[in-house]
């Protein structure tokens, strides 16, 4: 029986009720790999319908090359690669909580800004996770967004002030990874 179908009752949602938001707040979390491929696929959907749209990256540093940044300038999305690669590698842990305080600033001042639908701020998570970033304070920029601006998060252990003004948070879960093998990142596949 389709859903279509069913008696209402056995729907698995209440449609009748469902109204239209002019932006989402969307969190892609957990220790499964995909948060960031997640919310790269959503960019190519924005820029597909015509939307300004930005990816502030928080960890990786503009030396990375990836793939997904490749196309994404190329089709126009403003890209901000803020970090200076992995900071468990980092020589110097002052710079890279100055690079993540200043890619703060600079994303508040995105969001507040309006100009872009859609922002992914990629692997924000992280600097919040070591107090480099107040969480509530990203938590009131998301609250205060003008409204036809959609902002997605990611990044392990997401800080519960962000989550609880989320619209839509997913868990990744780890099953398996090649990792846990000793096998490298591949380039096309995971950058």
């Amino acid at each position: 029986m389709s859903t279509e179908s069913a008696p209402r009752s056995e729907r698995p949602y209440d449609t009748s009720q469902l109204r239209s938001a002019p932006s989402l707040v969307m969190v892609n979390t957990g220790h499964g790999k995909g948060k960031s491929t997640a919310a790269f696929g959503t960019v190519l959907r924005a820029v597909a319908r015509g939307w300004p749209t930005a990816v502030v990256q928080f960890l990786k540093s503009g030396n990375w090359n990836t793939g997904e940044e490749k196309v994404c300038r190329e089709l126009g999305v403003q890209w901000f690669s803020a970090g200076d690669g992995f900071t468990w590698e980092s020589d110097d842990l002052d710079e890279s909580r100055a690079k993540a305080v200043a890619a703060w600033e600079f994303s508040a001042g995105l969001i507040a800004g309006g100009e872009y639908r859609l922002i992914v701020l990629d692997e924000i998570s992280y600097a919040m996770t070591w107090d480099w970033i107040n969480a509530a304070e990203v938590a009131s920029s998301l609250v205060s967004r003008p409204e036809p601006v959609s902002v997605i998060l990611t990044g392990r252990d997401m800080a519960d002030e962000v989550i609880e003004v989320a619209d839509t948070v997913t868990e990744m879960v780890k099953v398996k990874h090649a990792f846990d093998r000793q096998i490298r990142a591949k380039k096309g596949l995971d950058y």
